[in-house]
C-alpha cells in the first residue's frame, strides 16, 4: 500500500495539569526535512523529537509544532520583576526627559512583558514526566498523520495503476502495428533499389542480407519485450507490502520512459509515433504522482 508525503495531524491531551497540543504536517520531499517549534522548556528534548518524526514518517519536508497551553495549580512562566522594576525605572526617566504627560503608565505592563528577559520559562527543562505526556501526544498526531498519508496513497495507487494499465494498452497496439511497418519498410527500400538500379545489377542474396540488416536496425521488439517488463515490475513494486518506495517508482519510470523514447526513434512509422505520444502522456502524469509518494 502505498503511502502520500503530504498529510495533516493532531492530538492533544489534557492531564497532571498540564495541556499539550502538537499539530503536524509534512509535504513531498526528497530527504527527511524537520522544521520543530518548540516551547523553551521542550528544547533539550529536540533531539528525541526529531529521532521520533524520522523513524516514523521517513521521507518529507515536516513542520512540527507544540504548545504547553496551561498548568492547572502549576506555573509555566516566571516573572523578574526586579528586571521589571529596573526596566520600569529606566522608563520613568524616559518619559520624564522627553517631557510626556502623566498617563503613559497606564500602557507600561504590555511594554515591559515584551522586554528581554522578564518573562521567563518557570522552568528550564520539562519535568520527565511531562515530557512522557509530551512524547505520547507526539505519536498520536504522527499516527493520525499517517493515516491521512495513507488515504492519499490509496487514491495515488489506483491512478499509478490506470496509467501503467494504459501504457500496457498502447504497447499492445505498437506490437499489432509492428509487422505491417517491417513490411512497408521492405517494400519501400525495395521500390527505391528498382527505381535506381535494374533487375539485373541488383544481387539478390546481397539486396536480403541489406534488408536484414535495415530490419533488424530498426526493429523494436526489445524495447517492447524491456517496456512490458518494467511495467509488470511496477505494478510488483506496488502490491509489495514496503513502507517506503517512491525512489524505487521513480527510477522504473525512468525506465520505462527511455524504452518508450527509443520505440519511437527507431519505429519510424507514423501510426505507431501516435501510440508513443499516448505512451508520453500517461507517463509523465505517473511521474507527477510518484514525486508525492513516500
Amino acid at each position: 500500500m502505498l503511502r502520500s508525503m503530504t498529510g495533516y495531524g493532531r492530538a492533544e491531551k489534557h492531564e497532571n495539569g498540564l495541556a499539550v497540543v502538537v499539530e503536524l504536517r509534512s509535504l513531498n520531499g526528497k530527504q527527511f526535512d524537520a522544521n520543530i517549534k518548540l516551547p523553551a522548556a521542550l528544547k533539550p528534548y529536540e533531539a528525541d523529537i526529531r529521532a521520533l518524526l524520522q523513524q516514523y514518517l521517513q521521507r518529507g519536508s515536516i513542520d512540527l509544532s507544540i504548545n504547553l497551553q496551561q498548568y492547572q495549580g502549576q506555573n509555566l512562566v516566571a516573572f523578574n520583576t526586579a528586571l521589571a522594576q529596573q526596566y520600569y525605572d529606566q522608563l520613568q526617566q524616559l518619559a520624564h526627559h522627553l517631557q510626556i504627560p502623566d498617563g503613559w503608565q497606564q500602557q507600561a505592563l504590555p511594554i515591559l512583558i515584551k522586554l528581554p528577559d522578564v518573562v521567563m520559562p518557570a522552568n528550564e527543562v520539562l519535568p520527565e514526566q511531562d515530557w512522557l505526556q509530551v512524547r505520547t501526544v507526539l505519536l498520536e498526531a504522527i499516527e493520525a498523520l499517517n493515516a491521512h498519508r495513507l488515504q492519499e496513497g490509496m487514491a495515488m495507487e489506483e491512478a499509478l495503476r490506470q496509467h501503467v494499465c494504459r501504457i500496457l494498452e498502447y504497447l499492445q497496439e505498437v506490437k499489432k502495428q509492428d509487422p505491417q511497418r517491417r513490411e512497408k519498410v521492405k517494400r519501400r527500400l525495395e521500390a527505391s533499389l528498382q527505381e535506381y538500379l535494374s533487375k539485373e545489377q541488383v544481387d539478390q542474396n546481397r539486396l536480403e542480407q541489406e534488408l536484414i540488416y535495415y530490419i533488424e536496425k530498426m526493429d523494436i521488439t526489445e524495447e517492447i519485450v524491456r517496456l512490458e517488463n518494467h511495467c509488470r515490475y511496477f505494478e510488483q513494486v506496488l502490491d509489495d507490502p514496503e513502507v517506503v518506495k517512491g525512489r524505487k517508482l521513480s527510477f522504473l519510470l525512468q525506465e520505462m520512459g527511455r524504452e518508450i523514447n527509443t520505440t519511437g526513434s527507431k519505429a519510424g512509422d507514423a501510426l505507431i509515433q501516435q501510440w508513443v505520444v499516448l505512451m508520453k502522456d500517461e507517463l509523465e502524469k505517473a511521474k507527477e504522482q510518484v514525486l508525492n509518494i513516500l
